[in-house]
């Protein structure tokens, strides 16, 4: 069996997981970070990408708020390329109590927010698919980040430091002698070969599967699955992010991403940590609630649903659903359970994902004897695209295609512009939605982590938009044959990949989307006969 060593292996490649990587490798600690599936392909890139400013949670909880603010803050430093500084709204509609909103202001207040109220008219005017019975509105300070960047930010950050990832890897023991833990095995999901890396400490930040893992030290963590499915639509419905006024609850939010605006979500204790079916019930259900603040809401093009399972911790269990805390929990298991160098990370929001990487590493680094401070909040993830080099970029890709490439690629964008001058045969946009060229798609192959269409999806959004990839995987399949890693069975590959997209435009399968689909299946099914691909 290959053996490895590092100090530190990181089990989970979410946003909470990568971040830890990043801090220990800014500290000068050694890490692998262990991914049973591609990084960012579960609950840190199954939300509705609302970076919060803490006003969601002003009421209920103060300490979550005030995380929230300071954490959008730092987030908008750090990882720019990452963040649309949109804004956001807190709107009143009929039905919501009118005696919560001074609670709201002042406990938004009291966190260090401060809701500034417009006149619903001017709301009106700047985003008329607004219904005009809205009786009150505040701006604050939300707004969307992506979170496929911010994870692959924080990777490609660790990797200049010397950390390693090891995707469709998983965990299948935890070794330990005498209380302390010694180090890992782990199975290629892909190959099956099985490997051994030697550890000192072993950090749980599998999210959903935390209490998967913990069992495999032979301890007991009870991480409640909560299902959220959300809806996305091919509008930009409004200019700002959109929350209703009144305790969190299911529908309730709206959050414009580029072209698209993703409605959610939904609120479901699950058993199964992978659920991340959405239901037609559950689109309905968003429907009906979403209708409240946009009337004409049906009319837009449904273009899929998504949905994915929160890791929720209560201390003792004895909530559920939206009775849960939100806020995050680091579980020292030498205290709690007697076993030396095994921690666990649950619970938590994609915007504190920093901070508890922060929490986290400064006990792990304790315990090693590594005395050096945090820098994750001032070291940004990549460094600003230089003009002249967004300028070279737009005389190849165009100017909207060099501005999205540019903030996907941060400090890769200029290897890519450098190939496209040199081979302008890949200056080709292969996915017109998402404005994705032929040489941005060449070069994330290469990386070490790419094993299929779905890899080149998340690190580039082909297929994303709102074809679905009905016109860009097959281009892509093709510019792929000639990688020995992708040289396997084409139809396999694209198969896959298009089941993937089915899954979530089955549960809105009527009007626009439903046509949509039958010129997809025209083209797979009639015009290429994927029944006979080989």
């Amino acid at each position: 069996m290959k053996t490895d060593k590092t100090q530190v292996v990181v089990i989970g490649g979410g946003a909470t997981g990568t971040g830890i990587l990043r801090d220990l490798a800014l500290r000068g600690i050694s890490g692998i970070l262990v991914e049973q599936g591609d990084l960012a392909h579960g609950t840190s890139s199954r939300f509705h990408g609302l970076l919060h400013s803490g006003a969601r949670y002003a009421v209920k909880d103060q300490a979550a708020a005030r995380e929230c603010l300071e954490e959008n803050k730092i987030l908008r430093r750090i990882a720019a390329n990452c963040v649309e500084p949109i804004g956001g709204l807190f709107v009143q509609a009929p039905g919501d109590d009118p005696a919560y909103v001074d609670r709201w202001v002042a406990a938004c207040q009291d966190a260090g927010i401060d809701p500034e109220e417009i006149d619903v008219q001017e709301l009106l005017q700047a985003n008329p698919v607004l219904g005009t019975n809205i009786t009150r509105a505040f701006k604050v300070p939300d707004a969307a980040v992506d979170g496929f960047r911010v994870l692959w930010g924080n990777v490609n950050s660790a990797r200049r430091y010397g950390a390693k990832i090891m995707t469709y890897t998983r965990v299948t023991a935890i070794h330990q002698s005498n209380g302390r833990v010694t180090g890992v095995e782990v199975t290629n999901q892909l190959t099956g070969a099985k490997q051994f890396i030697e550890c000192e400490t072993v950090i749980n930040a599998a999210g959903a599967w935390a209490g998967e893992i913990a069992a495999l030290a032979g301890l007991e963590l009870k991480v409640i699955k909560d299902k959220g499915t959300l809806v996305a639509f091919n509008h930009r419905l409004m200019n700002r992010v959109v929350n209703r006024l009144r305790p969190p609850g299911d529908g309730d939010i709206f959050v414009p991403h580029g072209t698209i605006t993703i409605l959610g979500t939904t609120s479901m204790t699950v058993d199964n940590p992978a659920c991340s079916q959405p239901e037609q019930s559950e689109v309905l259900r968003l429907l009906q609630i979403g209708r409240e603040l946009v009337p004409e809401l049906e009319n837009y093009r449904m273009i899929r649903a998504f949905a994915g399972v929160r890791p929720l911790y209560q201390p003792g269990n004895a909530a559920e659903g939206r009775a849960v805390t939100r806020n995050f929990a680091l579980l020292d298991h030498q205290q709690l359970d007697g076993l030396t160098g095994f921690v666990s990370i649950v619970g938590g929001k994609f915007t504190t994902f920093r901070l508890m990487a922060e929490k986290t590493v400064d006990l792990v680094a304790a315990r090693l004897g590594v005395n050096k401070p945090c820098r994750t909040a001032e070291e940004p993830l990549t460094a600003p695209v230089a003009d002249e080099l967004l300028q070279r970029g737009k005389k190849v890709f165009g100017i909207p295609g060099a501005q999205k490439a540019a903030e996907r690629l941060g400090d890769d964008f200029a290897k890519v512009v450098e190939q496209a001058e040199q081979k302008p045969e890949l200056q080709k946009m292969f996915c017109e939605c998402e404005l994705v060229s032929l040489a941005e798609i060449s070069h994330v192959a290469q990386d070490e982590t790419c094993f299929a269409l779905g890899d080149i999806r998340r690190k580039t959004r082909m297929g994303m938009g709102t074809c679905q990839g009905t016109f860009c995987s097959y281009r892509t399949l093709g510019a792929l044959a000639k990688y020995d890693r992708f040289a396997g069975n084409h139809r396999a590959y694209l198969s896959n990949f298009l089941q993937k997209r089915w899954k979530g435009i089955r549960p809105v399968l009527w009007g626009q989307q439903l046509r949509e689909a039958q010129l997809s299946t025209a083209i797979y099914s009639s015009l290429f006969g994927m029944e006979r691909m080989k």
